[in-house]
């Protein structure tokens, strides 16, 4: 059973993720630093997979403790690298922390798994594209300047792993540009658990619908969109999951060689005001919103074109927007109910 390390793998994408490899017969060993997810999160995987995997505490830009990781786990065959900082608006705010964070982090594991052919699976973003001169966006359109720190350390990254598979690296590279992760597990045994404030729209949502928030700020109807306010792709989280574990398949293909980027979305965008009525539809529930000036950072609209993840990584998605409202809502009633 091939394992797989999951860096930051008790955060939102990570621990469905866990489970998807399990799915796939993968044996998952977890690395996070708790510093955006909580450790009861191995508690509730084990309810779903049937097991507590392995799991490491560590900060990953603690150098000589990401050595001792490579000591103690020396069979990796495949890396998925999570671990980050992803909040747009905090990077505006405090940039030397995300990149930091973000670049040591993947310099350090890069470093200690490089002796040996090992497929990485890199945790980048549609933030690379800045906004797009084109829409859908390719992944053969021009990255521009990131409108953030936290996307221009996603563009370093990537610019980082291109030029170690140019250089002949023992790593096959793949990096997933993924669009708006949202919705929870099944189960609502896992889903997104913010620390303090929620950043992404769909928490806040939801915490407001149960009475943790007052209301929802839409930052910004003055942009040019049908109804004013962002456009995103929202993808359900379980899909997104399912995308690594088909990048992990395809590098294990005898045909694929080097470096490659996908688009991870449904190809489909959605307007702050068009979720937040889907989750009034979805759930017979009236949220309480106001509109706000704009935010630092944010990219007025951006979906993907999917078409290259569809024929070459063979996925695509299969949950809808109702789907991620429903399955949010049920996790934050399941944590209200059982907190961790």
């Amino acid at each position: 059973m091939a394992k797989i390390l999951v860096t930051g793998g008790l955060g939102f994408i990570g621990s469905h993720t866990v489970v998807e490899l399990v799915n796939a017969g993968y044996d998952p060993v977890i690395v996070d630093d708790l510093s955006n997810s909580n450790a009861k999160i191995l508690n509730q995987l084990a309810k779903i997979i049937g097991y507590k995997p392995a799991f490491y505490q560590l900060n990953l830009c603690n150098e000589q403790g990401v050595k001792e990781l490579a000591k103690n786990e020396p069979n990796i065959t495949g890396i998925i690298h999570f671990a980050a900082f992803k909040a747009v608006g905090e990077s505006v705010q405090f940039p030397l922390k995300y990149y930091r964070n973000n670049l040591y982090s993947l310099l350090n594991v890069l470093n200690v798994y490089d002796s040996k052919p090992v497929n990485f699976v890199f945790s980048s973003s549609c933030t690379v594209y800045g906004q797009p001169d084109s829409l859908p966006v390719t992944e053969d359109a021009p990255v521009k300047s990131a409108e953030s720190p936290y996307g221009n350390t996603k563009q370093i990254a990537e610019e980082m792993l291109k030029d170690m598979s140019a250089a002949g690296s023992n790593y096959k590279i793949i990096a997933l540009r993924y669009f708006n992760p949202v919705g929870a597990h099944e189960t609502a045994l896992i889903g997104e658990l913010p620390i303090g404030v929620p950043q992404n729209l769909v928490p806040f949502i939801t915490q407001t619908a149960i009475g943790k928030r007052q209301k929802i700020t839409v930052f910004g109807n003055d942009y040019n969109t049908p109804d004013g306010s962002c456009i995103r792709d929202y993808i359900h989280v379980v899909d997104l999951a399912k995308a690594h574990v088909a990048a992990l398949k395809l590098m294990e293909t005898k045909g694929f060689t080097g470096y490659d980027v996908f688009n991870i979305g449904t190809g489909k965008g959605s307007s702050v005001l068009e979720v937040i009525k889907a989750f009034e539809q979805t759930t017979g529930i009236k949220l309480a919103y106001t509109i706000g000036p704009r935010r630092d950072g944010d990219i007025e609209k951006v979906w993907g074109d999917v078409t290259k993840s569809k024929n070459v990584l063979k996925w695509k998605t299969e949950l809808d927007l109702d789907t991620m409202m429903q399955s949010a809502w049920e996790w934050e009633k399941y944590i209200a109910q059982n907190p961790l």
